[in-house]
């Protein structure tokens, strides 16, 4: 018995969520996810996962120039053909998770693979000339790591002093083709114009999130306690408001930057040994 090849929708939903992305279907949200970007016209814009180039054919009157990055090649393609001698735009079929970060400032505009969304925020805070990302992503990853759950997690306090994350709109997951699970939300991440400790002091402040976030000693405080004295300790969390015994993750990001300048700044004194500071 023979069977009757997939159509062009079905090849689609099928390619889609082999790469765990799904499409904007209403180009009235598109424009809107744009316009909150707060893009210009003399930006450079990188576009991750553009598909069938919904948002891209509002980014490219909206910015100065575009680079779309799409690992599926028959979108590429595609989208290749379709502004083929547009200077305003570069398509390269790229998984942009291998992309080297542009040595000039940009912004990230996407409707990000849903999968692969924590590598994404990982690549956009660590890119040293990123202005901003406004990054379509799941509803309940937005919501985590802009601490709207009342929680934070370890990446957004590691970046906090140089970067913001905020919870955008949220998108009914009806428009989105295929028809995802989950609703989406957009994450805002802005970079500070004047970050919030110099840069000497990030790596010793990165060092003290990597320790407070070991889960060992069942709090905060008892994970910091096991580099700094329990005085030292008991010293700046109070100045940072944070009781002893609760958990890492309910602390926020400005409470973690007055427990780092405390616990710095005593131990400079000649108390005990300050945490390193290269």
């Amino acid at each position: 018995m023979s069977r009757t090849a997939p159509g062009p929708r079905a090849r689609v939903s099928a390619t889609r969520k082999r790469l765990s992305q799904n499409f904007l279907t209403d180009p009235r949200t598109a424009r809107r996810i744009v316009r909150a970007s707060g893009i210009g016209r003399d930006d450079l814009v990188l576009e991750i996962g553009p598909g069938d180039g919904m948002l891209t054919r509002h980014l490219m009157p909206a910015a100065e120039r575009v680079v779309a990055y799409e690992k599926d090649p028959h979108y590429a393609r595609r989208l290749a053909v379709r502004y083929s001698g547009d200077r305003r735009i570069q398509v390269r079929n790229q998984d942009f998770r291998t992309v080297t970060a542009p040595r000039e400032s940009f912004a990230v505009v996407a409707n990000i693979p849903f999968a692969v969304s924590t590598d994404i925020l990982r690549w956009c805070l660590a890119a040293p000339r990123l202005t901003s990302a406004t990054l379509l992503t799941q509803y309940e990853f937005a919501r985590k790591h802009s601490g709207d759950y009342g929680r934070w997690t370890k990446l957004t306090v590691t970046h906090w002093p140089e970067s913001t994350l905020v919870l955008g709109a949220r998108i009914d997951r009806r428009e989105f083709f295929p028809v995802p699970r989950v609703d989406g939300a957009v994450l805002h991440i802005a970079r500070r114009p004047e970050p919030l400790l110099p840069v000497a002091a990030r790596a010793g402040y990165r060092r003290m999130v990597e320790l407070g976030f070991s889960g060992l000693g069942g709090s905060l405080a008892a994970s910091l306690r096991r580099a700094h004295s329990a005085r030292h300790v008991n010293s700046a969390c109070a100045a940072a408001g944070i009781a002893n015994d609760v958990p890492v993750g309910l602390v926020s990001p400005d409470a973690w930057l007055t427990l780092y300048r405390r616990l710095h700044d005593t131990e400079q004194a000649g108390t005990g040994s300050a945490p390193a500071q290269s």
